[in-house]
Formats: structure tokens, C-alpha cells, sequence
């Protein structure tokens, strides 16, 4: 008995994945996630995946090359964690161009079985002396229209404890007085956690030297400013705050600082002058106390306790 041949061809899977093949299993991925922050940092991560794999010729997308990916990644001297959020990337896109029927079964389970790099201790990052943070807000030049917004855009980082996301949402509806204090009112987080994060007179007072040079009145705070010195379009992206941070720390002279390295000054700075721990953890949005003590920098001390002298001891 003979079969009816039948119109419906069946998809078959794939070793060599082109980019619209990639594209297709990013969007899978970036749908299965619910979070905006991990949204992002898969993103972000299964783009430079892409670039890397489409930049060899005729790649296969198994584990071999995933291998080989986290050969490169580690060139990069890259932390372990950063490297690890990447292959996880790399491990998902892989799942899902399966579940879509572009891989093999086989090739995603292989690639699924790459292991991360070891974590050797904690990765604590860079924190700025008082003195180093204040030459990193007054580097861009205040003469020119976009050393204003660099300015305006610095300052909350380091003052407020600002995640780069959160400086590019900024509008000027977030500004408003709170117990005669300037504040930024119902900032949403990572999370999704909302917060409001008090504003020093001094931040505050950058802010309304770049708003009026640039006739700010409404929308985002911060603007692209061209080179003839005008603003053009409704925001800036975090990719430009990356840039304006490495430009004022080239300035000064801070090699390898990160805009994240900001918000962890922010933090030391605030306890080193008296700050409450938990008024700092209101301040960076932290749901783990533990976070901010990362954030820190220090840990507990049992020898030469902070309770060892408290003024209750008996007399010797």
C-alpha cells in the first residue's frame, strides 16, 4: 500500500545555525522571561554571542564551540560571574532553538552540560575615595552644554546610588519635595521594586543648571546633546552612560571603573560618614541586608567587636 505523499514538509533540525535561525531562538527566549532587568541582561548577553559565532566561518552550534566561546570569554579576563551570566545565556538560547526545532535535541543537551568558571572568592569591585568621586563629577567640562549633562548625570549616580537603567527612566515628574527635601519619588527598581531615593541640594543643583541649559520642561531628564552643542531625541541610552562614565574616570585618572562601581561608592561613602546601614539599604533598594553589606565592602568582625565597648562593662 502506498503512502499519499503529503504537501507538509517536516522540519528538520540543525547543526549550523544562521542568524535568522539565532534570532528567532532569542526572541523564544526573551518571551520566556518575565523579568525587565533579566530581559536585559540576556539581551545583551545572547547579542555578543551572536557577534562572536557569526564572526567564524560555518560554526556548528554545539558544544565544542560553546567550549571554545568560554575560552574567549576568559581571554577577556572577565569576571566569573559576568562569564557564568553569558554561558547561562548561551544555554538557554540553545534550549529554545531546540524547543523551536532548529537543534538537535542532542546538540542543546551537549551544550547545556558546559560548565561555568569557579568563583575564587568575591568579586567586590572598585569603591572611590571622597576626594576621587568629587574630581569624577567636575571632570566634564560645565562650559559646554553636554559637560553639564555629564555632570548632571554623575552626580546622582554617586550621591544617590542610581543603577544605570534607573538614571536613563529619570523624568522630571520623579523630581519633587519630600519633607522640604528634594527627592526622586517612585523609582522603579531592579524587580520591580519601587523606592524613593532623597536628592542632596548640591545634586540637585547640577540637575537645574543642565535642565535650563538645555530648556528641559518635560519627558527624561537627560537628552544626547550633538556636537554643535544642542539636544536632539527623548532620551539617552545606559550604553551612553557606560561612555560617560569611562570619560570623566579617564580624566581623573581611575583605570577599569564601571558605572556600577558608583552605586558601590555611594554606599561605602554614606557609612564611612555615619550612615545607618539601614537607611542605606532604603537608599540603594536593597531587599537583602546582606546586599548591602556587600556593597560595603566589609563583613562581621568578631575580635575587637563593635559591642566590646558600649559604655555597660564593669569597671577593671
Amino acid at each position: 500500500m502506498k503512502h499519499r505523499p503529503t504537501s507538509r514538509r517536516r522540519r528538520t533540525t540543525k547543526s549550523v545555525l544562521r542568524l535568522l535561525d539565532l534570532e528567532h531562538a532569542k526572541t523564544a527566549v526573551l518571551n520566556s522571561l518575565t523579568s525587565l532587568d533579566a530581559q536585559r541582561g540576556y539581551h545583551h548577553a545572547i547579542d555578543e554571542f551572536v557577534e562572536w559565532y557569526c564572526s567564524e566561518p560555518r560554526l556548528a552550534f554545539n558544544r565544542v564551540v560553546v567550549l571554545r566561546y568560554r575560552s574567549h570569554l576568559e581571554s577577556r579576563q572577565l569576571a566569573p560571574g559576568t562569564i557564568n551570566l553569558r554561558l547561562g545565556a548561551v544555554r538557554r538560547l540553545a534550549y529554545e532553538a531546540a524547543d523551536c526545532g532548529l537543534l538537535s535535541a542532542d546538540l542543546a543537551a551537549g551544550i547545556r552540560r558546559v560548565k561555568g568558571v569557579e568563583k575564587l572568592g568575591v568579586r567586590l569591585g572598585n569603591w572611590l575615595t571622597a576626594e576621587q568621586g568629587q574630581a569624577l563629577w567636575q571632570a566634564p567640562d560645565c562650559r559646554r552644554l553636554k559637560g553639564k549633562r555629564d555632570r548632571a548625570l554623575l552626580a546622582p549616580m554617586l550621591a544617590c546610588g542610581l543603577r544605570r537603567h534607573e538614571v536613563v527612566a529619570l523624568t522630571l515628574d520623579h523630581l519633587q519635595q519630600r519633607e522640604e527635601h528634594w527627592a526622586i519619588v517612585d523609582l522603579m527598581g531592579k524587580g520591580g521594586h519601587v523606592r524613593t531615593v532623597p536628592v542632596p541640594d548640591w545634586v540637585q543643583h547640577e540637575l537645574d543648571v543642565w535642565l535650563a541649559a538645555a530648556a528641559i520642561d518635560r519627558g527624561r531628564l537627560f537628552r544626547r546633546v550633538t556636537k554643535t552643542g544642542t539636544t536632539w531625541g527623548e532620551g539617552v541610552t545606559e550604553k551612553a552612560v557606560w561612555h560617560i562614565v569611562k570619560e570623566a574616570a579617564r580624566g581623573v585618572g581611575v583605570p577599569k571603573l564601571a558605572p556600577h562601581d558608583l552605586r558601590r561608592t555611594c554606599a561605602r561613602l554614606c557609612h564611612a560618614s555615619g550612615g545607618e546601614l539601614e537607611q542605606i539599604q532604603f537608599l540603594l533598594g536593597h531587599i537583602s541586608v546582606q546586599t548591602t553589606e556587600r556593597y560595603l565592602g566589609c563583613k562581621q568582625r568578631i575580635r575587637s567587636a563593635v559591642n566590646d565597648h558600649i559604655g555597660k562593662e564593669p569597671a577593671t
